[in-house]
């Protein structure tokens, strides 16, 4: 029973409106999902990801009226998405220069070459690329040309005091492999070790940076909340079962009505999910209009004008 690769990040932002610009102008993502935290109807839930909504595409956020976050260890540190080739990273780095974006130099790291930036809150991102792998699906409405559009998640990378807690339950309950180690950028006496799922590739990489030197992260604007891990379908209840059966305290069975999701915090507090790749974002939309309204989960919508009324404009 293998995980296939990453479904999702999650983050935070607390101002969505300027979330919103730079994500779908700035990035040329796709807003495939105009929705509302399924816990929390007070706040947004938006979801950016390729023109068709993949699994393994989705950058998402909650939309909370929080302080910045203050970085430390204990959390999710920097989100890959994956690019293709050295001239669309120069084209990158031209871009985001001339848009007034934090960004710093085309590099190579862990033996394949980066860009990083961060948002307007300080979301740290780093464009990756992947060599042109795979299937991708660009958004033909995107303000970035086709061949430089983002083509999914790379490699999230966590922060953590000590390794073997969280190698524990990567290996012996999620069936992580790994597979090398290096250097980090920021500091290099700090070592990043890099485990695979499913095929591998930079979509389904976890790289976990030892950091005992760090003070302990306040979840905050710009941090992330959460990462998704890719089952098929069919596991889903094979999951929840090994979960139980290993005594990982869990959130049980949780439809989240795109797909079903399973969350548990690895030894660091670090909050991971398990979420299937259907049945889809398409479930209550066409495709040609994904993300153009507010949709609710269907027990939520008895209570849709009182949860519409009480959200602002983002366009």
């Amino acid at each position: 029973m293998q995980l296939s690769g990453i479904h999702h990040v999650t983050a935070i932002s607390a101002k969505i409106r300027e979330n919103h610009h730079f994500y779908t102008r700035t990035l040329g993502m796709r807003l495939v999902k105009r929705s509302v935290n399924q816990d929390d109807v007070s706040a947004y839930h938006l979801f950016y990801a390729d023109a068709r909504g993949t699994p393994g595409t989705d950058l998402t956020f909650f939309d909370w009226p929080v302080p910045r976050e203050v970085r430390g260890t204990h959390a999710i540190v920097r989100t890959h998405l994956r690019v293709s080739g050295l001239e669309t990273l120069q084209w990158w780095s031209r871009a985001l220069r001339d848009a007034g974006v934090t960004a710093g130099e085309v590099t190579e790291r862990d033996g394949r070459l980066v860009l990083d930036l961060e948002d307007g809150e300080g979301q740290r991102l780093s464009l990756i690329d992947d060599g042109g792998a795979g299937e991708a699906h660009p958004w033909e409405r995107s303000p970035v040309p086709t061949e430089h559009q983002i083509r999914g998640l790379g490699p999230v990378m966590l922060s953590v005091p000590s390794l073997r807690p969280t190698d524990e339950i990567l290996q012996a309950v999620m069936n992580l492999r790994p597979v090398r180690d290096y250097p980090h950028a920021e500091n290099p006496r700090d070592t990043v070790h890099v485990y695979e799922m499913g095929e591998g590739g930079p979509g389904a990489e976890l790289h976990v940076a030892v950091q005992p030197g760090l003070p302990v992260a306040e979840q905050g604007a710009g941090a992330v909340h959460h990462v998704a891990f890719r089952t098929p379908d069919h596991q889903y209840e094979a999951w929840a079962e090994r979960l139980n059966s290993k005594g990982v305290p869990n959130s049980g069975e949780v439809d989240r009505y795109w797909f079903r999701s399973l969350y548990f915090r690895e030894p660091n507090g670090i909050l991971f999910e398990i979420a299937t790749d259907g049945p889809g974002f398409t479930t209550d939309e066409d495709e040609a209009t994904l993300g153009e309204k507010v949709v609710l989960a269907p027990f939520l919508e008895p209570h849709r004008a009182q949860i519409v009324a009480n959200l602002k404009p983002i366009d």
